[in-house]
This record gives structure tokens, C-alpha cells and sequence, in this order.
């Protein structure tokens, strides 16, 4: 550990009806698989031999000066919908605490690490499929400049799995991810259906104190209110970033939700093919609720739902007027992301910017125009023109069907245009995490322990991040 590293114990302020402390499993073996070094040296933690690195995430010692034991957190949730007071951390819990260079509270949160009181049955495991999964939408997601958490480490731990939804027996994995924060919607929503409103306002002020203090109010009434706003806000925002990045989570449940408004939790996702809103992940979303075009809906029927549990200690209007403001908090960021996805600065017109992106998505959506290719091919405008025409999609883009788009790429002004000069932008096709892609990267692993795909993927991801900044 380096001196950047900065344990903390905040979650201890809360007290044990928040969470359970749990064992870590044992595991037969640990291969690393996955070491994020990047974010390691930024939180303290890059110094770590390779025997330290597997005691700290596969042997979950502690972390000095961090907690002293694993917590499995404890929260309810609506899943597809339905409440459901039966869950909580099921197969994973909070390892550790710290804070980054900017003094921000970050968590290391963990999945497949083993049974807790909430694992209703189950094994408390995770595929090794699974943890690849995990990695790469992150990696990729992060690449967007999405808001989500960031795979820390992915260690295979040598136990069969068996699974209903993939090939059986399967490989086993441990995963840690770096979090802004592990507090849900459905830690509201639990203390709530309790009857707890102590609990709420104490946890209205943990939440003020270490992720929103510019939310502190004259009194809890106040403060809640305010804490509400801030949580619709990043939720708008985050909604957004999915559709710019034509990403689909899959499983947008209250309890998949967090109140800084990350992204994180990675199971059935997908990234579009091409512009589709009734799109679904989940093979088990039978009526499309969490499809493509639907996320920015889902996002507010969960903050409407964490309204609800607030309402016992604030005004049921002030969180009615922040829930009415959502739409046009979320139009303005996904303006705003659109443009940045394409590499533009919006227009001092917002109904132009609106009225463009009506255009564009409307074509997208009728020429089923491979997603990834087109944001590649005209990012920064018009002065990429000559480089889309030797684009793979060169021949939709010479059709009159696309002219209306050209010229609202014409019409605007590239934001940083230098990054175009990275060699990313010179290949002919783009980072991009496709299902097909996805599962190329996966079956050499599968048939013969072959990671040199998800490693060219993941270097992949890597030049995108740094070309796009």
C-alpha cells in the first residue's frame, strides 16, 4: 500500500440493523484473472504483490485500517415490479472502505464471495463467465464516460458451478468492484416497509454526509427533500448515459439502483446491434418492461418508489415536484450525452439539438445502422466525413435517406477535434461489445483456458477510453 491509500469504516456509523457481518468462502484455488492497476494506483492499492493481491481478494483479508469484517448489506427491493422483502446481499458483501485523491468515499463491494443470511438457498457463487461479463461491460461502459463502477479484481477460485442458464458444470470466479456507493433505493424502501423512520433519517444523513452535504437542510423534513433531488438528478443522468451509449442493463430493479446515481450490477446486459427500442436483455423480460427504449421509465418508477419510502419523514409535494422535473433533467442529459458521444458541442439552440437528434435516431433506427459504427465513423461532425466514407457503412451514408443527418452534422461544432487524432481513429471499425463479440472472446477460455481474445478485447476498450478521454 502507498500513502494515497486512505482506509475508512463509514458504514460503521450506521450500526448493525443496516447490515450482517459474514464469512468469506473458502476456495480450493485463486488465479487471478483480472487486476484493474489503473484504478489501484489511484486508490493506494497498486503496490500489491501478486500473494498480497489474492490474501486481500480472494482471501478477503482485511484491509488495514478498513473494516474489520465482511458486510453483507441488508435491503428490499421491487424486482420486475413486485416488492420482495426477502433479499439482500445474497452472494456477495462490503469488503472495504477508502477514499480516492479527491476525497470522495468509495466501497469494495464483492459478488460470488458466498453464502449470507440473504443467499435464500443458493450457493452465493458467481461463473467465471459471469465475472468476464462484468469486466467487459464495465470496461466498456467507463470507456463511454458512463458513471459505473469499475471491475477491481476478477479471481477464479476452482469450483464446479451448476447453473440452469449456462453450460454446466461451470467455472467459478470471485469479483470485487469499486464503488462510489452500495446504499439502494431498497435500503430506503426496507426501512420503510419496517416502519423504521429513525433508521430513514439516519440514513438520509449518512447519505448527505458523504455523498450530497450541499443537500444538508434546516431539518430532516428539509434535508430529505433535498437528498431526493440530488438522487433524481444523477438518476436522470444516468439513464441518459444508457441511451447514448445505446447500452441496455437488462435488470433494472430497486435494488440494482444506487443513490449516487452509478451504474453497476451486470448480469443479462447488452449493448445494441443497432438502434432498437423495444430491445431487451433479459432472456426472462417476457413483456420487454426493462427494453432499450423503456430504461429512462424504469428509472423513474424506481426513484418513484424511493419517494415512497422518504414520504415518512418529508413532504409527499416536494418529492411529487422533484419526480415532475425528471423529464426535462433527463432531456438535457441525454442532449448532452448524445453530442458528446458524437463528439460535438451542443448548440446554444436546445430544440435544434432535440429536433437533430429526432433525425438521427430515426434513420438509425429505420437503416438498422450497426450502433458503435455510426457514433465511430462521425465523431466530430463533418470534418470525419472523409473517414465515414470509407466506413463499412459508406454506401448508407451516400444514400438521400441519410442527408437530413449530414446536415445536422454539418450545422455543428466538433468539441476537442485533436482527439481525433489518436490511432484509434484510424482503424476501420470500433471497440464494441456486441453479443457475438462477446461470446468470441469467451469460447477460447471455455474450450481451452485461451484469454488472448479477452485480453485483445479488453486492450481494445483501453485505446477507446484514452482516444475518447
Amino acid at each position: 500500500m502507498t500513502p494515497a491509500f486512505t482506509p475508512e469504516q463509514a458504514i460503521l456509523e450506521l450500526g448493525p440493523r443496516f447490515y450482517a457481518e459474514v464469512e468469506p468462502a473458502s476456495f480450493p484455488d485463486a488465479i487471478l484473472r483480472w487486476r484493474n492497476q489503473r484504478w489501484a494506483e489511484r486508490v493506494g492499492l497498486g503496490g500489491l504483490s501478486g500473494e498480497e493481491w489474492t490474501g486481500h481478494f480472494a482471501r478477503f483479508e482485511p484491509l488495514s485500517g478498513s473494516l474489520p469484517r465482511p458486510l453483507a448489506l441488508a435491503y428490499h427491493g421491487h424486482q420486475f415490479q413486485s416488492y420482495n422483502p426477502q433479499i439482500g446481499d445474497g452472494r456477495g458483501f462490503l469488503y472495504a472502505q477508502l477514499r480516492d485523491g479527491d476525497g470522495r468515499l468509495l466501497d469494495l463491494g464483492t459478488k460470488g464471495s458466498g453464502q449470507t443470511p440473504w443467499s435464500r438457498g443458493g450457493d452465493g457463487r458467481l461463473t467465471l463467465k459471469g465475472g468476464v461479463r462484468e469486466v467487459l461491460a464495465a470496461q466498456m461502459l467507463e470507456a463511454q464516460g458512463v458513471y459505473t463502477s469499475k471491475p477491481f479484481s476478477m479471481i477464479e477460485t476452482g469450483e464446479e458451478l451448476f447453473r440452469h442458464d449456462e453450460p454446466s458444470p461451470a467455472r467459478s470466479c470471485v469479483l470485487v468492484r469499486l464503488s462510489h456507493s452500495h446504499v439502494r433505493f431498497g435500503t430506503f424502501q426496507r426501512l420503510a416497509y419496517l416502519g423504521e423512520h429513525d433508521a430513514i433519517a439516519d440514513l438520509v444523513a449518512y447519505c448527505i454526509r458523504h455523498f450530497y452535504p450541499q443537500a444538508e437542510g434546516a431539518d430532516l423534513a428539509a434535508s430529505a427533500s433535498n437528498l431526493f433531488r440530488e438522487i433524481a438528478a444523477a438518476t436522470a443522468r444516468l439513464a441518459a448515459s444508457w441511451m447514448a451509449a445505446g447500452f441496455v442493463h437488462g435488470v433494472l430493479n430497486t435494488d440494482n439502483m444506487v443513490v449516487t446515481g452509478e451504474s453497476f450490477d451486470y448480469g443479462p446486459w447488452r449493448f445494441l446491434p443497432h438502434s432498437d427500442p423495444a430491445f431487451t436483455a433479459a432472456y426472462f423480460d417476457h413483456t420487454g418492461l426493462y427494453a432499450f427504449g423503456r430504461q429512462p421509465a424504469a428509472a423513474a418508477w424506481n426513484l418513484s418508489q424511493l419517494g415512497g419510502a422518504l414520504a415518512p419523514v418529508t413532504e409527499e409535494a416536494a418529492l411529487q415536484e422533484t419526480l415532475n422535473g425528471y423529464a426535462a433533467i433527463y432531456r438535457d442529459a441525454f442532449r448532452r450525452r448524445t453530442m458528446s458521444a458524437l463528439g460535438l458541442a451542443c448548440s446554444s439552440d436546445e430544440g435544434a439539438d432535440l429536433d437533430f437528434m429526432q433525425t438521427l435516431y430515426g434513420w438509425m433506427t429505420a437503416s438498422e445502422a450497426p450502433w458503435a459504427q455510426v457514433f465511430f465513423d462521425w465523431f466530430g461532425g463533418a470534418i470525419s466525413e472523409a473517414r465515414a466514407l470509407r466506413s463499412p457503412l459508406a454506401d448508407l451514408y451516400r444514400d438521400t435517406a441519410f442527408a437530413d443527418v449530414r446536415a445536422g452534422l454539418a450545422a455543428r461544432e466538433p468539441e476537442r477535434p485533436e482527439r481525433l487524432e489518436h490511432a484509434y481513429f484510424r482503424e476501420a471499425r470500433p471497440a464494441s461489445l456486441v453479443i457475438e463479440e462477446v461470446e468470441a472472446a469467451w469460447a477460447p477460455i471455455a474450450e481451452s483456458d485461451d484469454w488472448s481474445g479477452f485480453h485483445r478485447l479488453t486492450e481494445r476498450i483501453e485505446q477507446a477510453r484514452q482516444a475518447l478521454a
